[in-house]
């Protein structure tokens, strides 16, 4: 078959094209930027009139991956998603094999609704705290956990933006489009296929980490502080056992104040009664929740908080400071520092690395590196920002969790998804519905909302797509799959899906899987057309090139979170990845061909 002659208009559109790549790969600029650079470029030479550079943003994948976002950042924020890992902890045991398999179906399910590098983070102290509680090495656990969240992306069509792209694509061609499960099949089979493999095949990762010490990745998870359960509180009357539940597993008791004396008769089956002390650990995120409780009093503020805000402006907040080498504060009790008096300001918690922890706060004598909590005005603690006696004052970092709407969080995922699967209302007023839902109810506030949406993929989404169109436009997609039409004329039907999904997973290791669909999933269509076949799956199998080719670490974002805690090599990504890609290609381009092409289901049937 003859190639076609390149026009100006492809000749225009493969320079700029050329140069976007070259600012992908090489990441002089972040991605978004040159998405919004290819897009003028677009627009100035004409290859794209106004309403088609901007339609972009209002595309069915921009708002979805928005929605996304947020209704991801509502689960987080009530709480849902620790307990989640926390559950998978749990249930993982001891041994490496039953790890492995519990946490990547887990994983999986819970990457095939939020973002998968979200879920990525997530498990990473989970599974950091687990390998250490057990003897593990990290390097054996972390692979298959990030494998697992990437491969979980393939359960439903919202979880990965490429998945959406390729569907807006195939609507443009008039195709009938994806439904929110229609990729579901596939899905679950590279699953199961991942999590075998890595059973299997457990040997040939690296076995690192085993000895190492708690490292900044993982969250501070052991403030002393002390809780006092108010009058007509939520809590009073019921067992201690249902506020840890709500804590999670990183809330622990020191000891229980009962008027004013050291109860050791008191369990978890013990209520709680107004007035009662409680001494404990609990995490950053526990804390600011604790805080944020209309049932609880931090101790300290409830005792000094009223001294230590006088007339000050500003809203009362939590900052931490770092007793620096050399404080004058070294060695003195909280008690003896009287900070309410002189600082105007209330210590209301304790971070120390290792070493004892008086089990009263007050007595508890500071030494150098210790983390302080300080509750105060803003404006009081400019004196303490340039104090000799701290090396440095942030703002906390815990989040309180909104536990008591996690229900209602789940609900409104729930009916989200149906309203999308049942066609209640077409999957982005869904997926946007849900997300106002998530807000309106306030399982997270507006502000949350808002830094929850990524706005580097959001972007990026809304300047590719218009990429795609030009490439269509220009004739570019064609003339492309006439040259690879060429090549693959005589070919089995799944030996040109493998060569797609080959194409996409090479080219996603430099690109992000979004770009890369954007740039094949044209010649894709226009490829399938020319061999007079429906395009679906093909489509499809580019977009999973794109998404699942585990080969490198720079391939996926989940790779880059797990490279440094797990001790990683790039080479190991190649001795785990290479012969894992090989196998979901093939089991990629069969089902497609199974699904949209009546291939047969298994080798030698049909």
């Amino acid at each position: 078959m003859a190639w076609l002659p390149i026009t100006l208009q492809q000749l225009t559109f493969l320079l700029i094209l050329g140069g976007g790549l070259y600012l992908f790969i090489s990441e002089r600029l972040r991605v978004d930027v040159t998405a919004m650079l290819i897009l003028m470029a677009l627009v100035v030479t004409g290859l794209l009139n106004e309403e088609q550079a901007l339609s972009g943003f209002s595309s069915e994948p921009a708002i979805i991956v928005a929605a996304v976002f947020v209704i991801s950042g509502g689960l987080g924020a009530t709480g849902i998603t620790e307990h989640i890992g926390q559950w998978i902890g749990r249930a993982s045991g001891k041994s490496e094999a039953r790890v492995i398999a519990v946490t990547m179906p887990a994983v999986a399910i819970m990457a095939s609704f939020t973002h998968h590098v979200m879920v990525t983070a997530m498990m990473l102290p989970i599974m950091g705290r687990l390998a250490k509680t057990n003897g593990l090495a990290p390097s054996r656990l972390l692979m298959p956990m990030s494998l697992a969240a990437s491969l979980g992306t393939c359960l439903t069509l919202v979880s990965a933006p490429a998945f959406l792209l390729a569907n807006n694509l195939l609507k443009r061609t008039g195709a009938e489009g994806l439904g929110v499960f229609s990729i579901t099949p596939i899905g679950i089979a590279l699953v199961l296929i991942g999590m075998a493999y890595m059973l299997l095949t457990r040997w040939i990762l690296p076995k690192r980490g085993v000895d190492a010490e708690d490292d900044g990745y993982l969250r501070l998870d052991r403030y002393r502080t002390e809780l006092l359960i108010v009058e007509g509180s939520r809590w009073s009357t019921r067992p201690l056992a249902e506020l840890e539940k709500a804590l999670g597993d990183k809330f622990r008791m020191v000891g229980w104040l009962r008027n004013n004396k050291l109860r050791r008769d008191l369990g978890t089956s013990s209520p709680l009664i107004s007035g009662d002390v409680l001494l404990v650990e609990a995490s950053a995120d526990a804390l600011a929740s604790l805080h944020d409780d209309s049932g609880i009093d931090l101790h300290a503020i409830s005792r000094f908080g009223t001294r230590a805000l006088g007339d000050g402006d500003g809203k009362p907040q939590l900052v931490q400071a770092v007793v620096a080498p050399g404080s004058e504060f070294i060695g003195r009790s909280i008690r003896e520092l009287d900070f309410s008096h002189r600082f105007k300001a209330v210590i209301v918690g304790l971070w120390r690395r290792q070493g004892h922890v008086a089990p009263r706060l007050a007595d508890a004598r500071l030494r150098e590196g210790d983390l302080l909590v300080l509750w105060g005005r803003p404006g009081r603690f400019a004196e303490l920002a340039t104090h000799h006696g701290f090396l440095m004052l942030v703002p906390f970092a815990g989040e309180a969790k909104r536990r008591v709407r996690a229900p209602l969080a789940l609900t409104i995922l729930a009916v989200t998804i149906l309203a999308a699967v049942l066609e209640w209302l077409p999957v982005p007023l869904a997926f946007l519905l849900g997300a106002v839902a998530i807000v309106a109810t306030r399982c997270v506030d507006v502000g949350q909302a808002y830094r929850e949406i990524d706005v580097r993929v959001f972007v990026m989404i809304a300047g590719v797509i218009p990429l795609g169109i030009a490439m269509e436009q220009t004739g570019t997609a064609q003339l492309m799959a006439s040259g690879l039409r060429h090549v693959v004329a005589d070919w089995p039907v799944l030996m040109i899906l493998l060569v797609l999904f080959s194409i996409a997973g090479l080219l996603t290791q430099v690109l992000s899987d979004s770009a890369t669909v954007v740039l094949l999933g044209p010649i894709a269509v226009q490829l399938a057309q020319s061999l007079s076949l429906e395009p679906t799956p093909f489509v499809v199998c580019t977009a999973l090139g794109a998404v699942v080719a585990f080969l490198t670490p720079i391939g996926h974002h989940g790779n880059l979170l797990i490279l440094g805690p797990g001790q990683y090599r790039f080479g190991d990504f190649l001795r785990v990845g290479v012969p894992l890609t090989v196998l979901i290609a093939l089991v990629s381009a069969w089902m497609t061909r199974w699904l949209w092409l009546d291939g047969p289901l298994l080798p030698g049937i049909g």
